[in-house]
């Protein structure tokens, strides 16, 4: 296993180019189950989970091939409805499968699903969305099996909470339904929208884009598409603040700027100075220059602040000057990386989904021996690293690989000094 070393301490500096975004590539890849013929999808980053679905797809009986970051996967030859805990249990995007399997073969059977543990994340919104088009949904044993006679009729589905996975779920099952299914208080995250462009390129019939009321009209049967990846935003912020920890000045390219306005303006009150072009994001923090304001965070749907980068905003406010309040209200236990960064030095309380930062400036941080819990956990420890004093080693580093293409090569490439090392 892995662990990756940084020492910190060394200004960011140059380019760097964001990958096709992971929380898109996962429901474009599970939407090539609806229709068979070769579908083609540009922008495909190579991540431990992009391979994971596509290991998924295979023992489902499809077939694929990699051309740089074109992906073509053959949805011809599906055959097998069931989706084994083996394969599901690291990736909780797994269980997007089910819509499509259910809208090509009537039937999946999918083990509940892994990944990170940052809360209980239950599928319920998936399968009373199923339940709603007339699907029987039982769970035994750690899977659910869901089973239908017939198409899916079209309905009205409601979500308490816009669920991200249950809005993409809900659409491509949709999309094959009898009748008219209405989505209310669907998500409106860009990477459904991503979806919704390739589904209609494969002949659905989708009403409401970028909005929370959506409106499939069910077609009779679907074909191959051609579809692009948008870039990952979470990977832009995540480099954003990263350069804006270690101070200094780089520019973001390949990536779409307005996906990401509540973080830029957050960069802006902290004192960063950011300028937005068409598909690239100036950043300069010089630590030369320019202190780190302490701002408040609160996490919301989109377009409000993501939950994905709550955890480095919070390792930012560590070195800022002042005290800062980070309010989580997505997922109930995604704190576990407030323990490592006080290894590293950060003052840090926290009450209930509250955490009470006091900055203590860009000195703060010192190198320590860490350990990644989740995604964006491990990404938070990477940031900290880079403007710690000293040698930080941070261990399971998995899962950073799950998200994060090359992040070693680009942050070398910004004047990093960081690298791999086996445990």
């Amino acid at each position: 296993m892995d662990k990756l070393v940084i020492e910190g301490g060394r200004t960011l500096k140059g380019e760097v180019s964001i990958s096709g975004a992971k929380n898109a590539a996962l429901p474009l890849i599970a939407a090539s189950l609806l229709a068979p013929g070769v579908h083609v999808l540009h922008n495909v980053p190579d991540l431990r989970d992009t391979r994971t679905i596509l290991r998924l797809l295979e023992s489902l009986g499809l077939s694929w091939e990699r051309e740089g970051t074109t992906l073509k996967i053959d949805g011809t030859g599906l055959r097998y409805s069931e989706a084994s805990y083996d394969l599901v249990k690291t990736m909780r995007a797994s269980v997007l499968v089910l819509g499509p399997l259910l809208a090509r073969l009537g039937r999946a059977k999918v083990s509940l699903p892994g990944g990170c543990a940052i809360g209980a994340r239950p599928i319920n919104f998936h399968l009373m969305g199923f339940e709603q088009l007339g699907v029987r949904c039982d769970l035994e044993h750690g899977y659910v099996d869901a089973y239908i006679d017939g198409r899916m009729q079209g309905g009205t589905v409601y979500f308490d909470i816009p669920s991200v996975t249950g809005t993409e779920n809900l659409l491509m099952a949709a999309a094959l339904a009898k009748g008219t299914t209405i989505i209310k208080n669907a998500a409106r995250e860009p990477e459904i929208g991503n979806l919704i462009d390739m589904l209609v390129a494969m002949g659905a019939d989708i009403e409401g884009k970028d909005g929370d009321r959506l409106t499939i009209h069910g077609v009779e049967q679907l074909k191959a598409a051609e579809s692009r990846i948008i870039p990952d935003r979470i990977e832009t912020g995540t480099y954003a603040i990263a350069v804006c920890a270690a101070g200094g000045r780089a520019v973001i390219n390949n990536c779409d700027p307005g996906h990401l306005p509540s973080l830029f303006d957050k960069l802006r009150l902290a004192g960063v100075d950011v300028e937005i072009g068409t598909k690239s994001i100036r950043i300069n923090a010089d630590k030369k220059i320019n202190g780190i304001q302490a701002v408040d965070v609160t996490t919301m749907p989109y377009p409000g602040y993501p939950t994905d980068l709550q955890a480095q905003f919070m390792a930012l406010m560590t070195m800022s000057d002042g005290l800062s309040v980070v309010h989580e209200t997505i997922f109930e236990n995604r704190f576990m990386h407030v323990a490592e960064l006080q290894r590293m030095g950060a003052d840090i309380q926290i009450d209930g989904r509250l955490a009470m930062v006091k900055g203590l400036g860009r000195s703060a941080l010192k190198g320590a021996q860490v350990m990644a819990t989740d995604l964006r956990a491990s990404s938070s420890l990477v940031i900290a690293g880079l403007a710690a004093e000293g040698r930080t080693d941070i261990s399971r580093i998995y899962h950073l690989e799950r998200g994060y293409e090359d992040m070693v090569g680009k942050l070398t490439a910004l004047g990093a000094t960081v690298w791999k090392e086996d445990e």
